[in-house]
């Protein structure tokens, strides 16, 4: 609910100085409840001497009802209304412009509220009448009705569908009840009521999850059982974009005012309002901040037009206090956890009402522990947005989780590639070590610095919790990097030539710059090799941006500033040099790498790799061996693909590698072309990622506990669960073949091993090749004559033509391993061996030339001729048979006979679809074929495709 600004004179009447009644009022309500006296003032007046300070501080004049004078202020709270005979008297009557509007019945401090609305709600029955003449009513009742003690307020707005008592912070500003009752005679005039009419979501720019998600959001919102809502999605599947999606559709069509946006970290604030200001409106086209004002919460009201704030809660709790709180990063400050929970006390600047929604992204943090009392502070509705929900998360969301969306999941619809894990153990690393007395050692001054030399009185023994902290062993560091330096080209990424971008978590500032100052020396390179972005970096944006983009810079070191919510997609090793020990931040550490990015934008920051498949944990302190670390999808790396696939078919497969065969084919998923999806998609007669989905779901832990329930052998019920998710694949021996294939042709073995040497270099045509080639495709086509549509018509229905896609589908096939062939390379063959024809050596040969060649194998035709050739041939005849039939063509028709000739030269045929590509289109595409042709058009184009093709 909106507010419009803070009343400053509270107390005070609209004309002159604060009236001496309004002084008084404050000033017994302060003895009453802080004097020396407190302690015995009855509890019932104690709660309406804290109700009338409340009401003061809300903007309210409070007054007694001989001292009437609704010319006071906007809003004016009236103490003891008598009312008419036997209904007794009303606490509170609450005037807004002049007009009674609402209610509060006052209880001694500390009693229950709960079960006495229904008193509170009757009132209006019992006004006097000429009260009643000045009251706003809805369904015979006042709108706004509350209960209160003092120490606890309940509020019913009657606006609200199945209006309902909930517990508020504090009394609303009168201006919210007035901004309420604008909205009066709407259908909808508050938003609980607004969201139970949303339009149908536009899911065409959304992924399956993001849909999930905003309809689990919406609907808590319309059934209103919960006042808070639990979104758990993967790292990297878009949960801010979803946020703003949502956003958008509450502030239009939802009747939400404004909108509080947490994030984790100050840093993160920019991303988020960046995907703010980039947002493209699905129904508008606008951007969403030319629609709605996105600013940051600072201290001092916020402005009216404010439609969302974005904001840390340690910022929003300074704000609340009135403290000053800059937009630069402030590591202190954003990563501030205090000892107690907070306490929060009134803001009238931004009171609870403030906020509408308030969304907490990466919702996993000590904000649910010591900032509760920030969050619901606020009268607002709260969606969590994490990945990695713990137990105290779920409590306070109350196990109202209305979308999941897990890792593995990502993985299996490519939203995230998998990983792998490479672990480095030294001995330091492991046990410590020992300095022996009279070593003289440097000293470092943390705060300055500073380096002195020392000699040490006594041994000294450090284990592996003070390395780096208290003790930095350079060795260590240099062995750890050596390492890397050493198994990365040939066990961690074998192949390559380009270190990977690499993200290395130190333990602190001084750890980090260590790091930096010893990669570049291991690795040999400059500073533009390897850099340190933390909070404490200079240009550390800008260090962050170059990452992101540049060729140049490989490796950056950090501590938390880029371990949560940014995005570096190029990423392929996540290297950690500190362990971690919440569950949570490790796989928000854990998602930096996690993300995917198109092969034409990795490719130009690391040349030398094909695409982004997976990522690697580099682990050199043992975070990877906590029981909270789930492993990869990938856990068994020595089995091949054929392998699993065997297994699969024959149903011998592991959960391991269901795992594992799930991750394979996801991963080659990533590497094929939108042509090869298709022909996946059609052998797997579905989707191939539903394919995938289902291994992933067998080897989740939910969907097994699930299934383990009521079993009576659990062994038997996990492996019926692994049986089930591989059927696509065992029982269709043709998707597993061309998973294979399709392997194979993206999969190119580099041998750096074998020494080569030559054995010969002369001139020669060898046909003992091309006679291999010649018999290998022969058989070719006989094996898959019944298999291949494209053999299959050109063999045995001789009346019907091949489409392009069909001729398609063949030279993609036979383009894979092990056969590797092209029109080219089959045409050539045809060459060396002296076939009778026009068939000259070429490398310019067409898809179509494949009917030729197929004709010419199957005895079709005589002699091997291009089929371009063909077609010219056989159209010249068309045209001479048509002339001496007395049939002539203008020379406008003929621009157009010429035209669809040379398509079907290349195509194989043409369709009347293809009137409306080039070069039809110059002449007004298939309308202008009907006009140039009239109703011959139609039949021209079949009458071509028949003769010429044939």
């Amino acid at each position: 609910m909106p507010y419009q600004g803070p009343q400053r004179r509270e107390f005070a009447p609209a004309i002159g100085r604060p009236s001496v009644h309004g002084r008084r009022s404050r000033r017994y309500a302060r003895e009453v409840t802080e004097g020396p006296d407190a302690s015995r003032v009855p509890a019932e007046a104690r709660a309406r001497a804290l109700i009338d300070r409340q009401l003061g501080a809300a903007g309210w004049f409070v007054q007694d009802r001989k001292a009437l004078n609704l010319f006071a202020a906007r809003g004016v709270a009236v103490r003891e209304v008598t009312l008419k005979p036997g209904h007794g008297r009303a606490d509170y009557l609450l005037y807004v412009d002049k007009a009674v509007v609402g209610v509060i019945e006052a209880k001694p401090e500390g009693a229950p509220l709960s079960g006495v609305e229904w008193q509170s709600a009757t009132y209006a029955e019992g006004l006097p009448a000429e009260v009643r003449l000045k009251a706003l009513t809805r369904d015979g009742r006042l709108p706004f009705v509350f209960e209160a003690s003092g120490t606890e307020t309940h509020f019913t707005n009657g606006f609200d569908p199945a209006p309902r008592a909930r517990r508020l912070f504090h009394f609303p500003k009168p201006e919210t009840l007035a901004g309420i009752l604008t909205r009066k005679d709407q259908e909808h005039p508050t938003w609980r009521g607004s969201v139970r009419a949303l339009p149908p979501l536009d899911e065409r720019p959304l992924r399956p999850a993001q849909i999930t998600a905003i309809n689990g959001v919406e609907a808590s919102l319309a059934e209103q059982r919960f006042d808070r809502s639990l979104v758990q999605m993967a790292t990297g599947a878009g949960k801010t974009y979803m946020a703003v999606t949502l956003s958008y559709r509450l502030l239009k069509h939802g009747g939400f005012n404004r909108i509080l946006f947490l994030v984790d970290r100050n840093n993160l604030a920019k991303q988020t309002m960046a995907e703010y200001e980039n947002y493209q409106t699905p129904d508008d086209g606008r951007k969403f901040t030319e629609l709605y004002n996105v600013n940051r919460v600072r201290r001092g009201p916020m402005p009216d037009a404010t439609s969302v704030a974005i904001s840390t809660i340690q910022r929003v709790f300074k704000a609340l206090r009135n403290e000053e709180a800059d937009d630069t990063d402030d590591p202190q400050l954003d990563g501030w956890v205090p000892d107690a929970p907070v306490t929060v006390a009134y803001s009238a600047d931004i009171p609870p009402e403030t906020f509408d929604l308030i969304v907490v992204d990466e919702a996993h943090r000590s904000i649910y522990g010591q900032w509760r009392g920030v969050l619901e502070y606020f009268d607002a509705h709260i969606v969590g947005l994490t990945a990695t929900p713990g137990r105290q998360t779920f409590g306070f969301f109350k196990q109202n989780l209305v979308s999941e969306y897990t890792y593995p999941q990502s993985v299996a619809d490519n939203v995230n590639v998998d990983f792998d894990i490479y672990r480095i153990r030294t001995q330091i690393s492991e046990q410590g070590s020992t300095i022996e007395a009279g070593t003289v050692v440097p000293k470092v001054d943390r705060r300055t610095r500073a380096q002195r030399y020392e000699e040490l009185d006594e041994d000294l023994d450090y284990q592996a919790p003070q390395l780096d902290r208290a003790v930095t062993a350079t060795d260590q560091i240099r062995t750890v990097l050596e390492t890397f330096r050493d198994r990365l080209f040939s066990e961690i990424f074998p192949g390559r030539s380009v270190v990977p971008k690499t993200l290395i978590f130190a333990k602190d500032d001084a750890h980090a710059e260590e790091i930096v100052t010893q990669v570049r020396e291991v690795f040999g390179k400059g500073n533009d090799f390897a850099a340190k972005i933390t909070y404490a970096a200079r240009n550390a944006e800008r260090q962050l941006a170059a990452f992101r983009t540049s060729a140049a810079l490989r490796i950056a070191v950090t501590v938390d500033m880029i371990a949560t919510g940014t995005d570096v997609k190029p990423l392929e090793c996540v290297f950690f040099m500190r362990d971690v020990r919440s569950p949570q931040y490790f796989e928000q550490m854990k998602g930096r790498g996690a993300r995917t990015i198109p092969d034409a934008d990795f490719q130009a920051v690391t040349p030398d790799a094909n695409g982004k498949v997976r990522f690697v944990l580099v682990d050199a302190v043992g975070v990877t061996e906590h029981d909270f670390v789930e492993p990869p999808l990938n856990r068994v790396r020595s089995i091949s693909l054929a392998k699993l696939l065997e297994k699969a078919a024959n149903l011998t497969i592991t959960e391991d590698e269901t795992a594992t065969l799930a991750s394979r084919v996801a991963a080659l998923e990533v590497q094929i072309t939108p042509d090869e999806r298709s022909e996946l998609d059609q052998v797997a007669g579905g989707s191939l990622r539903d394919v995938v989905r289902r291994l992933v779901d067998a080897v989740d832990p939910d969907v097994q506990a699930r299934a383990l329930a009521d079993a009576d052998d659990p062994e038997v019920a996990r492996q019926q669960l692994v049986i089930e998710a591989v059927q696509p694949l065992a029982s269709n021996p043709e998707l597993r073949a061309r998973i294979l294939e399709l392997r194979r042709a993206h999969d190119r073995i580099i041998d750096d091993v074998s020494a080569d040497s030559l054995l010969d270099a002369f001139g020669v045509v060898d046909t003992s090749k091309a006679k291999s080639v010649v018999e290998s495709w022969r058989a070719y086509l006989d094996e898959h004559r019944s298999a291949i549509t494209a053999i299959q018509l050109l063999a045995e229905a001789r009346d019907r033509r091949v489409s392009f896609d069909d001729i398609k589908e063949l030279a993609d096939r036979i383009a894979r391993p092990p056969y590797n062939w092209t029109p080219d390379v089959l045409w050539n063959a045809y060459v060396a061996l002296g076939t009778p024809g026009r068939a000259q050596s070429t490398t310019h040969r067409r898809l179509a030339d494949l009917v030729s060649l197929i004709r010419f194998t199957l005895g079709e035709d005589d002699e091997l001729v291009p089929f371009a050739d063909r077609v010219r041939e056989r159209y010249q005849g068309w045209v001479l048979q048509q002339e001496q039939a007395g049939v002539t063509f203008s020379t406008t028709e003929r621009w157009w006979l010429d035209r669809i000739v040379q398509v079907i030269a290349v195509s194989a045929g043409i369709s009347p679809a293809d009137l409306d590509n080039a070069p039809f289109i110059e002449r007004g595409g298939t309308d202008g074929a009907i006009r140039d042709l009239g109703g011959r058009a139609a039949w021209l184009i079949e009458e071509l495709n028949r003769e010429l093709t044939a």
